[in-house]
């Protein structure tokens, strides 16, 4: 969430996404890597309110599912790493809740 929405034009930034930080800095993809971060820092919310305040092994279960759903979305549409980088430990989760 850092990245994307805080340090949407830094050096790390830049690094981790492959990508120039001019290209960064422009409005339309900065807009869009800020949505991107806000949208992680809700689903980090909502993991740990599952986790935390309902104790629900459901509810963990349902939101694991919906971000692997997203990775395997981003991983088909965009680059197939987003698929461990956003669902990794996600798919772990799910396999260590289910065994």
């Amino acid at each position: 969430m850092y990245l994307e929405t805080f340090g949407t034009t830094s050096d790390r930034t830049s690094k981790v996404f492959g990508m120039g930080k001019d290209e960064l800095a422009r409005k339309s993809v900065n807009t869009l890597f800020k949505n991107q971060g806000v949208y992680n820092g809700l689903l980090a919310v909502m993991i740990l309110l599952a986790v935390f305040v309902f104790a629900s092994k459901p509810a963990v279960m349902v939101l694991m599912g919906y971000i692997v759903l997203v990775a395997l979305y981003g991983g088909m549409t965009s680059n197939p790493k987003i698929i461990f980088m956003q669902g990794g430990l996600a798919i772990l989760t799910l396999l260590s809740a289910l065994f």
